[in-house]
């Protein structure tokens, strides 16, 4: 079923939306909780937490594309558990080891005023992935996105565990030099 067919259901309150979602997005989403908490049992309540998420802010949006919006949700829902849980200790499992990797390359205190700035970085940072060679682009996409482990990376894209961390470095590096360019940093 289209997006816009499954967005009609959610505003005229049908309970086929939920099924309809759940069978076009539900191992995407899965895919998406499962990276972020590590355990099967979370993720399926984390995505049935996407779907009334999505339920719920439906009569206030109306998204185009389903996949980008599920799989933010998704994304925030398995975050936001994972803190609440205090599953991962600074430094241990793949989400802290991504997150970290990151915070060389933004500032670490965050504040109000800073929201214009945020916005700012994130427009800054799309322009940055927009340049990067495709696969580059999807390696450093899947790693901080969606939370991939090296080594899940290394055999989605056929390289080596030693090459996948060098180009996730190296793509670092870049951002790190872009964002001082654009005066983010």
């Amino acid at each position: 079923m289209e997006d816009a067919k499954i967005v009609a259901l959610y505003w005229a309150r049908s309970d086929a939306a939920i099924a309809e979602t759940a069978k076009k997005f539900g191992p995407y989403c899965r895919t998406i909780a499962y990276n972020v908490l590590e355990n099967t049992q979370d993720s399926e309540e984390c995505v049935n937490d996407t779907y009334m998420r999505a339920w719920n802010s439906m009569p206030d949006n109306r998204p185009s594309a389903l996949a980008p919006y599920l799989g933010r949700i998704t994304r925030n829902l398995a975050l936001s558990r994972v803190i609440e849980k205090n599953r991962l200790k600074r430094g241990g499992g793949e989400v802290a080891v991504a997150l970290d990797e990151l915070d060389e390359c933004t500032a670490s205190s965050y504040s109000l005023e800073r929201e214009v700035e945020n916005r700012e970085l994130a427009a800054a940072i799309d322009r940055f992935l927009a340049a990067l060679p495709r696969t580059e682009r999807a390696v450093f996409v899947s790693r901080y996105w969606f939370l991939a482990s090296v080594g899940e990376l290394s055999k989605k894209f056929g390289f080596s565990e030693s090459k996948t961390t060098s180009m996730l470095h190296r793509t670092r590096v870049k951002l790190r030099n872009f964002l001082t360019k654009e005066g983010l940093v």
